[in-house]
């Protein structure tokens, strides 16, 4: 049966307030949780971008619920430190803790003051890293010369399991070499023949594990209300890569994203203040096989959109 989780949007709501509301989903009926690890949020609007690792800890020791973050070793993360922040949360919360690892954004990324590589060499990068993570979080000591340094590095705090460390894609060429070393996918959704596609380059390749989704949706108790959420909140993530990819700065992103249509953002959104309609999408994303899907609501305010979905949603889903 496919597991339904909430998503944690730093880049949208201060930290305090994410835990207040990932306290109500556990109420709710939400079954899991995943969060962004970002420096920076996609919009002016958004306004916020707390560390995610900090956050980790508080919202696992609050809750019940598993946990997930999307994370892009290799620049602003050197990988010992992400296998360090991996292994503390693995051995306090055993079983509960989870990472998805990516090339990442140059919106983040560029606060290092590093050139930002090509897409392959970020790829290969990434794939030093996950290995530099793996090693160390299986107990070995790591001495790596290549895209990223590490010297004699050891973990001394590790938990008995490894956490699982999730192949983050948003395409299927970068969803078949993540089935090279990942014990999972995680992409966003997208049309369904993209979807599929995105499932079966993962499988094919032999990817074993979770294959997950991050749902972007907007709901209100009116329809003009949820589109008035989804552009205010969301219009500026209307573009797929490479611009998503290489913008800098949030100021470029509002710039660009200052005549993207309503239109435009239901393109990646799922609007609707029918909540039979959200029904109908979600079982669709778990006929397609998905495992798991973490529903990210795009507003700031997420306790409407909790209560709404655990009265009404997560049972008719069930």
């Amino acid at each position: 049966m496919t597991e339904y989780g909430i998503h944690a949007s730093h880049e949208q709501i201060p930290p305090a307030d994410l835990l207040t509301a990932m306290i109500a989903a556990e109420r709710a009926g939400f079954d899991a949780a995943m969060c962004s690890d970002h420096f920076s949020p996609w919009s002016e609007r958004q306004g916020e971008s707390a560390f995610a690792w900090s956050w980790l800890g508080a919202a696992l020791q609050a809750t019940g619920l598993t946990f997930g973050v999307v994370n892009a070793p290799g620049q602003r993360y050197h990988p010992a430190i992400v296998a360090q922040a991996i292994g503390t949360l693995g051995a306090m919360f055993p079983g509960r803790f989870w990472a998805a690892l990516g090339s990442g954004e140059y919106s983040n990324e560029h606060i290092t003051g590093e050139q930002w590589p090509r897409k392959e060499v970020r790829d290969a990068r990434l794939r030093e890293c996950v290995d530099v993570i793996r090693d160390l979080l299986d107990g070995k000591t790591v001495t790596h010369d290549g895209l990223v340094t590490v010297d004699r590095a050891r973990l001394w705090t590790r938990p008995d399991t490894p956490p699982p460390l999730i192949g983050a894609a948003v395409s299927t060429g970068t969803a078949a070499r993540c089935a090279e070393w990942a014990d999972g996918l995680v992409t966003v959704n997208a049309p369904e023949d993209h979807l599929r596609e995105m499932i079966a380059a993962y499988r094919d390749a032999g990817g074993r594990g979770p294959v997950c989704l991050q749902v972007h949706l907007s709901w209100a108790p009116t329809e003009e209300e949820a589109e008035a959420i989804a552009h205010d909140q969301w219009r500026s993530n209307v573009f797929g890569p490479p611009v998503s990819w290489d913008l800098e700065l949030v100021e470029h992103f509002d710039v660009v994203s200052e005549h993207v249509t309503v239109e435009q953002v239901r393109g990646v959104v799922n609007v609707s203040a029918d909540l039979d309609r959200h029904v109908d999408w979600l079982r669709g994303y778990a006929d397609l096989g998905f495992d798991r899907v973490y529903l990210h609501h795009v507003g700031q305010d997420l306790l409407p959109f909790i209560d709404a979905f655990g009265a009404m949603v997560l049972p008719a889903l069930r």
